[in-house]
């Protein structure tokens, strides 16, 4: 198992009412995550709105979620940014803030060259050199897709330890696999290719399912990992149609949803992202009473 473990939870920001960050609804949700089988929290990434918090609202919600689960799961920080400078700085702050690795998105909008990519990372990891970092590819939102040669030659850098791989292409983590060193862990960036990806090669997950179903998306990959492979395909078949559903709308819209069905008081999304249509929280009650997610709302 890699020092993150095998579920890594990309946490949503609970809002209040008023809009702001409501860091106590944050703290009991980190505790509760880390009861329902994650290994590892990711604070401010994409699910957690990253774009639209200030990074005074992200240092101190890396503060509270580190105090909340200390000695109970490890702590990931989104410092990403389409700035080498921003993300330096950012990292470093998390670097003394005692968290246990940071999350690097591919740079967005500016739709940097591959070695424009690997320089940006490199700069990032040797600005922190004990802070493990995940690469983050998600080419569906940055615009550039962050190829396997690039990937292995980050992988040679000492702290830079994983990727979170979501560009929904298994031959892209084939390669990656193939050509990295056994240390160097993948991560599925979407759960429903959680268990396809464990089979090329792929450790675990960073999940969104795993804020509702977390023990089962554990059980799975253990099951995948003991060779029980029939078990983990049921479990992943009968958590399919949520993998599905969490993602009928831009995420995090309807995990934040879901959670409000599950009683969770974690507000609405922030602008420009709004709330899912009728037909759209129809898709995700159905799957959720589909395995008893909404009896305990």
């Amino acid at each position: 198992m890699t020092i993150f473990g095998r579920v890594i939870t990309a946490m949503i920001t609970p809002f209040r009412e008023d809009g702001r960050v409501d860091y106590a609804v944050a703290e009991s949700l980190a505790v509760y995550l880390a009861e329902q089988g994650s290994d590892t929290l990711v604070v401010c990434g994409t699910t957690g709105e990253s774009p639209t918090l200030t990074w005074d609202e992200e240092y101190e919600l890396f503060q509270v979620v580190q105090r909340a689960v200390a000695g109970q799961a490890k702590v990931i920080a989104g410092t990403g940014s389409n700035s080498t400078e921003e993300a330096i700085a950012a990292t470093q702050k998390a670097d003394k803030l005692g968290l246990d690795g940071t999350l690097q998105v591919v740079p967005y909008y500016n739709k940097p060259p591959q070695e424009g990519l690997f320089q940006h990372f490199r700069a990032i990891a040797q600005s922190s050199p004990d802070l493990p970092l995940v690469l983050y590819n998600i080419p569906g939102r940055t615009g550039q897709n962050l190829l396997p040669e690039t990937v292995v030659r980050l992988s040679e850098i000492s702290n830079i330890v994983a990727i979170k791989e979501a560009s929904g292409n298994l031959d892209q983590v084939s390669q990656i696999r193939r050509m990295t060193s056994a240390e160097f862990a993948i991560y599925s960036g979407d759960d429903s290719l959680t268990l396809p990806m464990l089979a090329v090669g792929a450790q675990g997950v960073i999940s969104v399912a795993s804020h509702l179903v977390g023990q089962q998306v554990q059980q799975m990959i253990q099951s995948f990992e003991q060779g029980q492979t029939q078990l983990a395909t049921q479990i992943h078949l009968r958590l399919f149609p949520l993998f599905k559903a969490l993602f009928v709308s831009t995420n995090p819209i309807p995990i934040k949803a879901a959670l409000r069905l599950r009683g969770w008081p974690v507000g609405h999304t922030r602008l420009p992202l709004v709330e899912q249509s009728s037909t759209l929280e129809h898709t995700l009650r159905t799957a959720m009473a589909e395995l008893g997610l909404l009896e305990a709302g």
